[in-house]
């Protein structure tokens, strides 16, 4: 078994964990965050996204957000644009990266944002070409490549399909989701195979949400397949709005922990991502979701 001897993590907790908080958390703590998880070695983000805020009140701030925030060399800054409105807005704050996003199942695609696959890449189209005629790098999010909560289980063959579109659109790179966190080793193996269709090695990520406890196990699979490319939420942030009992991703702390131990580097400082997930924890009120943040803090308390 040859594993990657390097992984490079995004941190999507800025925006994907903290866009489905129902408390208000102000633009400061955000940009508090980034900074945190720059001090920690991440050197991508996921920061904000530029939503109609009668949807996603929450990334309201994102102007605010992404002004605020020290943009070091190095660190790559995404932002989730779902349109060529929301690309508009976010040109002003010179992301390096933008995000557009699809479903591999039609009925969420339907509930999440009111179209058809195909519709939904029609509707990207102008935007990835704005984006990469500006320079900025364009990456594709592909939820529900493995289950869906309206849907069930969802056939490889769909996952294809949708990275295949994104491919005819000029979409760089694609996230390989379990949005609901449903998958198990063998069959995000398969949805892996299905995006390599289309991209290569370099170009496709694992996106695991640890509903059923499976994300880490899932991750494991993907590395065994050569994936070196990885999303973590640090704290476990998130979830799906659209999933009833969806948790959010796999904690960014649990992932490097597994990493380290298995002698894959990550560039990531451990002990500074579990005090970014604690002082995040912290601001909502309640407890890190991470199991080592958990169990590193109560060792030092100890």
């Amino acid at each position: 078994m040859s594993l990657p001897s390097r992984v490079r993590l995004i941190d999507v907790g800025p925006r994907d964990g903290l866009q489905n908080e129902k408390q208000p958390v102000p633009a400061e703590v955000k940009i508090a965050l980034v900074h945190r998880l720059q001090a920690a070695g991440l050197a991508e983000i996921e920061v904000t996204s530029y939503v109609s805020p009668k949807w996603v009140p929450q990334m309201a701030d994102n102007h605010a957000v992404m002004s605020g925030i020290r943009r070091p060399a190095g660190v790559r800054h995404s932002v989730l644009t779902p349109n060529l409105k929301g690309f508009e807005a976010a040109l002003a704050d010179a992301p390096d990266e933008i995000v557009v996003f699809g479903a591999a199942s039609e009925a969420f695609s339907q509930k999440n944002i009111n179209c058809s696959i195909a519709e939904s890449i029609e509707r990207f189209a102008p935007v990835v070409e704005a984006a990469l005629a500006a320079g900025m790098a364009v990456r594709g999010a592909m939820s529900c490549t493995v289950g869906c909560p309206y849907e069930g289980d969802i056939a490889p063959e769909r996952v294809a399909y949708l990275a295949g579109l994104m491919k005819g659109i000029g979409v760089q790179r694609v996230d390989v989701a379990d949005t609901i966190g449903v998958g198990t080793p063998r069959r995000v193996q398969a949805a892996m195979e299905a995006a390599l269709r289309h991209y290569g090695i370099d170009e496709v990520s694992g996106h695991f949400h640890d509903t059923y406890g499976q994300a880490l196990a899932n991750t494991l699979a993907a590395l065994e397949m050569g994936v070196w490319n990885f999303q973590a939420s640090v704290a476990g942030l998130g979830g799906c709005p659209y999933a009833k009992g969806a948790t959010g991703n796999v904690a960014s702390e649990d992932l490097v922990f597994m990493l380290h131990g298995m002698g894959i580097e990550t560039g990531i400082d451990l002990d500074a991502l579990v005090d970014a997930g604690a002082w995040i924890s912290e601001q909502l009120g309640r407890p890190t979701a991470s199991r080592v943040g958990r169990a590193l803090l109560a060792r030092r308390a100890a």
